[in-house]
Protein backbone atom coordinates (compact mmCIF):
# COMPACT_ATOMS: atom_id res chain seq x y z
CA UNK A 1 0.00 0.00 0.00
CA UNK A 2 1.22 3.55 -0.74
CA UNK A 3 2.95 5.36 2.10
CA UNK A 4 0.61 7.21 4.85
CA UNK A 5 2.03 10.58 3.84
CA UNK A 6 1.13 14.22 3.44
CA UNK A 7 1.89 17.07 2.14
CA UNK A 8 0.39 20.69 2.69
CA UNK A 9 0.33 22.39 -0.91
CA UNK A 10 -1.92 25.56 -0.38
CA UNK A 11 -1.85 26.73 -4.06
CA UNK A 12 -2.97 23.37 -4.83
CA UNK A 13 -5.53 22.93 -2.65
CA UNK A 14 -6.80 26.69 -3.83
CA UNK A 15 -7.02 25.48 -7.18
CA UNK A 16 -8.61 22.17 -6.18
CA UNK A 17 -10.62 23.20 -3.37
CA UNK A 18 -14.14 22.50 -5.24
CA UNK A 19 -17.31 21.28 -3.92
CA UNK A 20 -17.76 17.18 -4.34
CA UNK A 21 -19.38 14.03 -3.18
CA UNK A 22 -17.51 12.52 0.03
CA UNK A 23 -18.28 9.09 -1.36
CA UNK A 24 -19.49 7.58 1.58
CA UNK A 25 -21.32 5.51 -1.08
CA UNK A 26 -21.08 5.14 -5.11
CA UNK A 27 -23.30 6.13 -6.40
CA UNK A 28 -23.77 8.43 -3.90
CA UNK A 29 -27.16 9.42 -2.11
CA UNK A 30 -28.22 12.18 -4.66
CA UNK A 31 -29.04 9.22 -7.49
CA UNK A 32 -31.49 7.37 -4.97
CA UNK A 33 -34.96 7.39 -6.19
CA UNK A 34 -37.98 6.00 -5.10
CA UNK A 35 -38.51 3.70 -7.93
CA UNK A 36 -36.42 1.39 -5.37
CA UNK A 37 -39.28 0.55 -2.95
CA UNK A 38 -39.38 -1.45 0.17
CA UNK A 39 -40.41 -4.62 -1.99
CA UNK A 40 -36.95 -3.79 -4.35
CA UNK A 41 -35.23 -4.10 -1.07
CA UNK A 42 -36.49 -7.72 0.05
CA UNK A 43 -35.18 -8.95 -3.45
CA UNK A 44 -32.01 -7.68 -2.87
CA UNK A 45 -32.13 -8.87 0.91
CA UNK A 46 -33.31 -12.50 -0.36
CA UNK A 47 -30.46 -12.90 -3.04
CA UNK A 48 -27.93 -11.96 -0.02
CA UNK A 49 -28.73 -14.58 1.57
CA UNK A 50 -27.43 -16.99 -1.11
CA UNK A 51 -23.52 -15.43 0.07
CA UNK A 52 -24.06 -15.31 4.09
CA UNK A 53 -22.34 -12.16 4.32
CA UNK A 54 -21.84 -10.91 8.05
CA UNK A 55 -24.18 -8.18 9.22
CA UNK A 56 -23.61 -4.39 10.11
CA UNK A 57 -26.34 -2.67 12.08
CA UNK A 58 -27.02 1.02 12.58
CA UNK A 59 -29.23 2.65 14.33
CA UNK A 60 -30.34 6.31 13.95
CA UNK A 61 -31.54 7.81 17.33
CA UNK A 62 -32.46 11.53 16.38
CA UNK A 63 -33.29 13.40 19.64
CA UNK A 64 -30.23 15.77 20.85
CA UNK A 65 -31.19 17.88 23.92
CA UNK A 66 -29.88 21.09 22.60
CA UNK A 67 -29.60 22.80 19.33
CA UNK A 68 -25.86 22.66 17.62
CA UNK A 69 -25.94 26.15 15.85
CA UNK A 70 -23.37 23.76 13.11
CA UNK A 71 -25.09 20.40 12.66
CA UNK A 72 -26.23 19.09 9.45
CA UNK A 73 -27.35 16.12 10.82
CA UNK A 74 -31.01 14.77 10.98
CA UNK A 75 -31.80 15.75 14.65
CA UNK A 76 -34.90 16.37 17.06
CA UNK A 77 -33.74 18.83 19.14
CA UNK A 78 -36.23 18.13 21.65
CA UNK A 79 -36.11 18.61 26.24
CA UNK A 80 -39.07 15.86 25.92
CA UNK A 81 -36.99 12.64 27.42
CA UNK A 82 -40.95 10.31 26.66
CA UNK A 83 -40.50 11.24 23.04
CA UNK A 84 -37.84 7.97 23.17
CA UNK A 85 -40.52 5.54 24.17
CA UNK A 86 -42.37 5.49 20.98
CA UNK A 87 -39.45 5.69 19.27
CA UNK A 88 -37.83 2.45 20.58
CA UNK A 89 -40.94 0.83 20.31
CA UNK A 90 -40.92 1.50 16.34
CA UNK A 91 -37.21 0.36 16.33
CA UNK A 92 -37.76 -2.84 18.23
CA UNK A 93 -41.13 -3.62 15.41
CA UNK A 94 -38.51 -2.56 12.60
CA UNK A 95 -35.85 -4.67 14.34
CA UNK A 96 -38.74 -7.57 14.31
CA UNK A 97 -39.26 -6.89 10.24
CA UNK A 98 -35.50 -6.86 9.10
CA UNK A 99 -34.56 -9.60 10.99
CA UNK A 100 -37.56 -11.86 8.82
CA UNK A 101 -35.44 -10.61 5.39
CA UNK A 102 -32.02 -12.19 6.58
CA UNK A 103 -30.77 -15.79 7.83
CA UNK A 104 -31.07 -16.27 11.43
CA UNK A 105 -27.14 -17.60 11.66
CA UNK A 106 -25.52 -14.22 10.11
CA UNK A 107 -23.61 -12.66 12.49
CA UNK A 108 -23.82 -8.90 13.26
CA UNK A 109 -19.98 -8.15 13.35
CA UNK A 110 -20.27 -4.35 13.29
CA UNK A 111 -23.00 -2.58 15.52
CA UNK A 112 -23.11 1.56 15.42
CA UNK A 113 -25.36 3.75 17.36
CA UNK A 114 -25.23 7.19 16.14
CA UNK A 115 -27.66 10.41 16.06
CA UNK A 116 -28.55 12.87 16.98
CA UNK A 117 -27.35 11.79 20.75
CA UNK A 118 -27.35 8.02 21.32
CA UNK A 119 -27.40 8.85 24.93
CA UNK A 120 -30.52 10.98 25.59
CA UNK A 121 -31.83 7.58 26.02
CA UNK A 122 -31.93 6.74 29.79
CA UNK A 123 -30.17 4.01 30.83
CA UNK A 124 -33.06 1.69 30.86
CA UNK A 125 -33.74 2.31 27.32
CA UNK A 126 -30.77 1.70 25.97
CA UNK A 127 -30.61 -1.71 27.38
CA UNK A 128 -33.70 -2.66 26.06
CA UNK A 129 -32.87 -1.20 22.65
CA UNK A 130 -29.65 -3.95 23.15
CA UNK A 131 -32.27 -6.73 24.28
CA UNK A 132 -34.75 -6.70 21.58
CA UNK A 133 -31.50 -6.30 18.88
CA UNK A 134 -30.18 -9.60 20.27
CA UNK A 135 -33.36 -11.20 20.20
CA UNK A 136 -33.98 -10.55 16.60
CA UNK A 137 -30.16 -10.58 15.38
CA UNK A 138 -27.40 -12.77 16.44
CA UNK A 139 -25.06 -10.52 18.21
CA UNK A 140 -21.18 -11.56 19.05
CA UNK A 141 -20.64 -12.17 22.58
CA UNK A 142 -16.71 -12.38 22.92
CA UNK A 143 -16.10 -8.29 22.11
CA UNK A 144 -15.01 -9.51 18.60
CA UNK A 145 -16.88 -6.93 16.48
CA UNK A 146 -16.72 -3.58 15.83
CA UNK A 147 -19.09 -2.18 18.34
CA UNK A 148 -19.15 1.54 18.72
CA UNK A 149 -21.40 4.28 19.52
CA UNK A 150 -21.14 8.12 19.41
CA UNK A 151 -21.36 10.08 22.93
CA UNK A 152 -21.69 13.48 23.78
CA UNK A 153 -19.67 13.97 26.64
CA UNK A 154 -22.74 16.24 28.40
CA UNK A 155 -24.72 13.23 27.96
CA UNK A 156 -22.90 10.55 29.71
CA UNK A 157 -20.91 10.27 32.74
CA UNK A 158 -19.33 6.91 34.61
CA UNK A 159 -22.25 5.02 35.37
CA UNK A 160 -23.04 5.14 31.38
CA UNK A 161 -19.86 4.13 30.21
CA UNK A 162 -19.94 1.35 32.45
CA UNK A 163 -23.76 0.46 31.57
CA UNK A 164 -22.36 0.60 27.23
CA UNK A 165 -19.52 -1.76 27.90
CA UNK A 166 -21.80 -3.93 29.80
CA UNK A 167 -23.83 -3.98 26.60
CA UNK A 168 -20.90 -4.95 24.31
CA UNK A 169 -19.78 -1.48 22.95
CA UNK A 170 -15.91 -1.43 22.70
CA UNK A 171 -15.50 1.75 20.81
CA UNK A 172 -16.58 5.13 21.51
CA UNK A 173 -16.60 8.52 19.26
CA UNK A 174 -16.60 12.08 21.69
CA UNK A 175 -18.01 15.45 19.93
CA UNK A 176 -15.68 17.96 21.22
CA UNK A 177 -15.84 20.41 18.03
CA UNK A 178 -13.46 23.27 19.82
CA UNK A 179 -12.82 23.73 23.70
CA UNK A 180 -12.66 27.61 23.47
CA UNK A 181 -15.62 29.06 25.01
CA UNK A 182 -16.15 31.53 22.78
CA UNK A 183 -16.52 29.27 20.29
CA UNK A 184 -18.78 27.17 22.18
CA UNK A 185 -20.98 30.31 22.52
CA UNK A 186 -20.75 31.01 19.17
CA UNK A 187 -22.86 27.65 17.97
CA UNK A 188 -24.48 27.04 21.01
CA UNK A 189 -22.55 24.14 22.16
CA UNK A 190 -20.94 24.94 25.72
CA UNK A 191 -19.09 21.47 26.85
CA UNK A 192 -15.83 22.04 29.35
CA UNK A 193 -12.97 19.95 28.62
CA UNK A 194 -13.49 18.17 32.51
CA UNK A 195 -16.82 16.35 30.80
CA UNK A 196 -15.00 15.38 27.43
CA UNK A 197 -12.16 13.77 29.75
CA UNK A 198 -13.96 12.74 32.20
CA UNK A 199 -15.85 9.97 30.10
CA UNK A 200 -12.84 9.50 28.07
CA UNK A 201 -10.75 8.33 30.89
CA UNK A 202 -13.82 6.20 32.14
CA UNK A 203 -14.03 4.47 28.75
CA UNK A 204 -10.39 3.70 29.26
CA UNK A 205 -10.51 2.47 32.57
CA UNK A 206 -13.86 0.24 31.26
CA UNK A 207 -11.77 -1.45 28.70
CA UNK A 208 -12.43 0.59 25.39
CA UNK A 209 -10.23 -0.46 22.39
CA UNK A 210 -10.67 2.72 20.64
CA UNK A 211 -11.62 5.76 21.42
CA UNK A 212 -12.60 8.60 18.79
CA UNK A 213 -12.53 12.39 18.86
CA UNK A 214 -14.59 15.07 16.38
CA UNK A 215 -12.92 18.02 15.59
CA UNK A 216 -14.31 20.78 13.72
CA UNK A 217 -12.50 23.57 12.03
CA UNK A 218 -14.19 26.59 10.53
CA UNK A 219 -16.16 27.51 12.51
CA UNK A 220 -17.13 31.43 13.79
CA UNK A 221 -14.30 33.23 15.79
CA UNK A 222 -11.68 30.32 15.65
CA UNK A 223 -8.28 31.53 14.55
CA UNK A 224 -5.31 29.50 14.51
CA UNK A 225 -4.36 30.02 17.90
CA UNK A 226 -7.34 29.11 19.34
CA UNK A 227 -7.84 25.91 17.60
CA UNK A 228 -4.08 24.87 17.67
CA UNK A 229 -4.83 25.41 21.75
CA UNK A 230 -7.93 22.88 21.37
CA UNK A 231 -5.59 20.43 19.54
CA UNK A 232 -2.91 20.43 21.74
CA UNK A 233 -5.49 19.69 25.10
CA UNK A 234 -6.83 16.92 23.01
CA UNK A 235 -3.20 15.18 22.59
CA UNK A 236 -2.79 15.27 26.21
CA UNK A 237 -5.58 12.73 26.51
CA UNK A 238 -3.67 10.82 23.83
CA UNK A 239 -7.20 9.15 21.87
CA UNK A 240 -6.92 6.68 19.23
CA UNK A 241 -8.53 8.36 17.13
CA UNK A 242 -9.14 11.93 15.51
CA UNK A 243 -10.97 13.26 12.77
CA UNK A 244 -11.29 16.74 11.99
CA UNK A 245 -14.10 17.92 9.79
CA UNK A 246 -14.45 20.86 8.01
CA UNK A 247 -17.73 23.07 8.88
CA UNK A 248 -19.53 23.68 5.51
CA UNK A 249 -21.95 26.66 5.88
CA UNK A 250 -24.87 25.73 3.75
CA UNK A 251 -27.22 27.41 5.57
CA UNK A 252 -30.44 27.00 2.48
CA UNK A 253 -30.04 23.32 3.47
CA UNK A 254 -29.60 23.39 7.17
CA UNK A 255 -31.60 25.74 9.01
CA UNK A 256 -29.61 26.00 12.09
CA UNK A 257 -27.01 27.10 10.49
CA UNK A 258 -28.90 30.37 10.10
CA UNK A 259 -27.91 31.54 13.67
CA UNK A 260 -24.47 31.45 12.74
CA UNK A 261 -23.16 35.12 12.08
CA UNK A 262 -21.30 34.72 8.89
CA UNK A 263 -19.19 37.66 9.49
CA UNK A 264 -17.69 35.66 12.27
CA UNK A 265 -16.65 33.28 10.41
CA UNK A 266 -12.80 32.37 9.38
CA UNK A 267 -12.03 33.12 5.71
CA UNK A 268 -10.66 30.80 3.94
CA UNK A 269 -6.92 31.42 3.85
CA UNK A 270 -8.01 30.95 7.58
CA UNK A 271 -8.97 28.23 6.99
CA UNK A 272 -6.20 26.83 5.26
CA UNK A 273 -3.92 27.70 8.21
CA UNK A 274 -5.49 26.06 10.89
CA UNK A 275 -5.76 23.15 8.98
CA UNK A 276 -2.30 23.38 7.92
CA UNK A 277 -1.58 23.94 11.71
CA UNK A 278 -3.36 21.42 12.58
CA UNK A 279 -1.93 18.25 10.50
CA UNK A 280 1.45 19.88 11.66
CA UNK A 281 0.13 19.20 15.02
CA UNK A 282 -1.24 15.41 14.67
CA UNK A 283 1.32 14.03 12.46
CA UNK A 284 4.26 15.64 14.67
CA UNK A 285 2.64 13.83 17.64
CA UNK A 286 2.71 10.31 15.73
CA UNK A 287 -0.84 10.51 13.93
CA UNK A 288 -1.23 8.66 10.61
CA UNK A 289 -3.37 10.61 7.83
CA UNK A 290 -5.86 8.31 7.17
CA UNK A 291 -7.50 10.25 4.16
CA UNK A 292 -10.39 12.78 4.15
CA UNK A 293 -10.81 14.10 7.84
CA UNK A 294 -9.62 11.14 9.73
CA UNK A 295 -6.47 10.45 11.63
CA UNK A 296 -5.09 7.48 13.74
CA UNK A 297 -1.99 5.91 15.79
CA UNK A 298 -0.02 3.52 13.56
CA UNK A 299 -1.61 0.63 15.52
CA UNK A 300 -5.27 1.44 15.27
CA UNK A 301 -7.07 -1.12 13.65
CA UNK A 302 -7.94 1.77 10.59
CA UNK A 303 -4.34 2.38 10.20
CA UNK A 304 -3.43 -1.49 10.25
CA UNK A 305 -6.23 -1.96 7.65
CA UNK A 306 -5.29 0.86 5.36
CA UNK A 307 -1.59 -0.87 5.69
CA UNK A 308 -3.34 -4.29 4.68
CA UNK A 309 -5.40 -2.99 1.97
CA UNK A 310 -8.35 -3.88 3.69
CA UNK A 311 -9.95 -0.57 4.72
CA UNK A 312 -13.50 0.56 3.71
CA UNK A 313 -15.96 3.59 3.41
CA UNK A 314 -19.46 3.50 4.40
CA UNK A 315 -21.80 6.25 5.49
CA UNK A 316 -20.11 6.22 9.00
CA UNK A 317 -16.91 7.38 7.76
CA UNK A 318 -13.73 4.71 7.25
CA UNK A 319 -14.64 0.69 8.61
CA UNK A 320 -12.85 -2.24 8.67
CA UNK A 321 -15.63 -4.67 7.41
CA UNK A 322 -16.49 -3.98 3.86
CA UNK A 323 -17.55 -7.32 3.79
CA UNK A 324 -20.62 -6.67 5.57
CA UNK A 325 -24.46 -5.92 4.36
CA UNK A 326 -25.31 -2.84 6.46
CA UNK A 327 -29.13 -2.75 7.79
CA UNK A 328 -30.23 0.80 8.38
CA UNK A 329 -32.62 1.51 11.35
CA UNK A 330 -34.29 4.61 12.28
CA UNK A 331 -35.36 7.40 10.57
CA UNK A 332 -33.01 8.49 7.31
CA UNK A 333 -30.44 5.46 8.26
CA UNK A 334 -29.27 3.81 4.76
CA UNK A 335 -28.52 0.56 4.38
CA UNK A 336 -26.45 -1.22 2.31
CA UNK A 337 -27.54 -4.64 1.06
CA UNK A 338 -26.31 -6.41 -1.57
CA UNK A 339 -25.64 -4.51 -4.75
CA UNK A 340 -28.02 -1.88 -3.43
CA UNK A 341 -28.96 1.33 -1.04
CA UNK A 342 -31.43 2.32 0.39
CA UNK A 343 -33.04 5.06 2.74
CA UNK A 344 -35.86 4.67 5.39
CA UNK A 345 -37.99 8.07 5.96
CA UNK A 346 -36.45 10.92 7.38
CA UNK A 347 -39.37 12.06 9.77
CA UNK A 348 -40.89 10.28 12.25
CA UNK A 349 -44.37 10.76 10.97
CA UNK A 350 -44.03 9.13 7.76
CA UNK A 351 -41.32 6.56 9.86
CA UNK A 352 -44.12 5.52 12.50
CA UNK A 353 -46.58 5.40 9.71
CA UNK A 354 -44.69 2.63 7.85
CA UNK A 355 -43.82 0.40 10.93
CA UNK A 356 -47.66 0.91 12.11
CA UNK A 357 -48.77 0.00 8.97
CA UNK A 358 -46.04 -3.55 9.67
CA UNK A 359 -44.18 -2.25 6.71
CA UNK A 360 -40.32 -1.47 6.42
CA UNK A 361 -39.76 2.67 6.26
CA UNK A 362 -37.49 2.69 3.02
CA UNK A 363 -38.80 5.34 0.83
CA UNK A 364 -35.91 5.44 -1.91
CA UNK A 365 -32.70 3.31 -2.91
CA UNK A 366 -30.87 2.42 -6.07
CA UNK A 367 -29.55 -1.25 -7.39
CA UNK A 368 -26.20 -0.76 -8.79
CA UNK A 369 -25.13 -1.39 -12.05
CA UNK A 370 -22.42 -3.55 -13.55
CA UNK A 371 -20.83 -0.33 -14.59
CA UNK A 372 -21.77 1.45 -10.49
CA UNK A 373 -20.03 -1.56 -8.83
CA UNK A 374 -17.18 -1.02 -11.02
CA UNK A 375 -17.28 2.73 -10.67
CA UNK A 376 -17.61 2.32 -7.01
CA UNK A 377 -14.44 -0.49 -6.58
CA UNK A 378 -12.01 2.67 -8.43
CA UNK A 379 -13.48 4.79 -5.85
CA UNK A 380 -12.97 2.93 -2.97
CA UNK A 381 -9.28 1.74 -3.36
CA UNK A 382 -8.38 5.52 -4.39
CA UNK A 383 -10.55 7.08 -1.20
CA UNK A 384 -9.15 4.27 1.15
CA UNK A 385 -5.58 3.32 0.05
CA UNK A 386 -4.58 6.44 -2.36
CA UNK A 387 -3.40 3.83 -5.28
CA UNK A 388 -5.21 1.35 -7.79
CA UNK A 389 -3.33 -1.38 -8.84
CA UNK A 390 -5.07 -1.41 -12.60
CA UNK A 391 -4.13 -5.07 -13.75
CA UNK A 392 -6.32 -6.31 -10.49
CA UNK A 393 -9.39 -3.74 -11.86
CA UNK A 394 -8.95 -5.53 -15.37
CA UNK A 395 -8.90 -8.85 -13.82
CA UNK A 396 -11.42 -8.30 -11.70
CA UNK A 397 -14.08 -6.81 -13.98
CA UNK A 398 -12.67 -8.23 -17.57
CA UNK A 399 -11.90 -5.00 -19.01
CA UNK A 400 -9.18 -2.77 -20.69
CA UNK A 401 -8.77 0.11 -18.47
CA UNK A 402 -7.31 2.57 -20.56
CA UNK A 403 -10.01 1.89 -23.07
CA UNK A 404 -12.73 1.63 -20.87
CA UNK A 405 -12.06 4.88 -18.77
CA UNK A 406 -10.29 7.00 -21.88
CA UNK A 407 -11.78 9.84 -20.66
CA UNK A 408 -10.69 9.41 -17.07
CA UNK A 409 -7.45 8.64 -18.16
CA UNK A 410 -7.25 12.03 -20.01
CA UNK A 411 -8.77 13.73 -17.33
CA UNK A 412 -5.92 11.98 -15.20
CA UNK A 413 -3.52 13.33 -16.86
CA UNK A 414 -3.70 17.18 -15.96
CA UNK A 415 -3.74 16.00 -12.44
CA UNK A 416 -0.67 14.08 -13.10
CA UNK A 417 0.67 17.20 -14.43
CA UNK A 418 0.04 19.12 -11.35
CA UNK A 419 1.51 16.53 -9.16
CA UNK A 420 -1.64 15.49 -7.47
CA UNK A 421 -1.28 11.88 -9.10
CA UNK A 422 1.11 9.72 -10.66
CA UNK A 423 -0.81 7.61 -13.41
CA UNK A 424 1.25 4.20 -14.75
CA UNK A 425 -0.16 1.38 -17.03
CA UNK A 426 0.05 -0.58 -13.83
CA UNK A 427 -1.05 1.71 -11.11
CA UNK A 428 -2.47 4.91 -10.16
CA UNK A 429 -1.10 6.86 -7.06
CA UNK A 430 -2.35 9.67 -4.90
CA UNK A 431 0.49 11.73 -4.39
CA UNK A 432 1.29 12.99 -0.75
CA UNK A 433 0.56 16.60 -2.28
CA UNK A 434 -2.94 15.03 -3.31
CA UNK A 435 -3.98 13.20 -0.55
CA UNK A 436 -6.05 16.13 0.85
CA UNK A 437 -7.69 16.26 -2.24
CA UNK A 438 -8.61 13.01 -2.82
CA UNK A 439 -12.15 13.83 -3.21
CA UNK A 440 -11.08 15.74 -6.18
CA UNK A 441 -9.04 12.47 -7.64
CA UNK A 442 -11.92 10.22 -7.30
CA UNK A 443 -14.29 12.84 -9.44
CA UNK A 444 -13.23 11.90 -11.81
CA UNK A 445 -14.38 8.39 -11.91
CA UNK A 446 -17.98 9.74 -10.98
CA UNK A 447 -20.05 9.04 -14.21
CA UNK A 448 -22.91 10.64 -12.32
CA UNK A 449 -21.07 14.08 -11.54
CA UNK A 450 -21.05 15.87 -14.72
CA UNK A 451 -25.27 15.85 -14.20
CA UNK A 452 -24.97 17.87 -10.91
CA UNK A 453 -22.61 20.36 -12.38
CA UNK A 454 -25.07 23.28 -11.56
CA UNK A 455 -26.18 21.77 -8.26
CA UNK A 456 -23.22 21.76 -6.38
CA UNK A 457 -24.77 23.43 -3.59
CA UNK A 458 -25.50 19.97 -2.71
CA UNK A 459 -22.31 19.02 -1.68
CA UNK A 460 -19.75 20.75 0.52
CA UNK A 461 -16.32 21.91 -0.78
CA UNK A 462 -13.50 19.53 -1.07
CA UNK A 463 -11.09 21.15 1.85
Amino acid sequence: MAQQQLIFNSDLIRRYDTAGPRYTSYPTAVQFHSDFTAETYRHYAKNSNQLTPPLSLYFHIPFCDTLCFYCACNKIATKDRSKVAPYLSHLSRELELQSELFDAQRMVTQLHWGGGTPTFMSHQEMETLMNVTARHFRLLNDDTGEYSIEIDPREADLNTIRLLRALGFNRLSLGVQDFNPDVQKAVNRLQTEKQTFDVLNAAREQGFKSISIDLIYGLPLQTVDSFSDTVKRILTANPDRISVFNYAHLPHLFKPQRRINENDLPSASQKLLILQNTIELLTAAGYVYIGMDHFAKPDDELAIAQRNGTLYRNFQGYATHADCDLIGLGITSIGKVGHSYSQNYKTLEEYYAAIDAGQLAIFRGIGLTNEDVLRREVITQLICHFELEVRKIEQSFNIDFQTHFAQEWHALASLQADGLVDVTPEKITVLPAGRLLVRHVCMVFDAYLPQHLAEKQRFSKVI
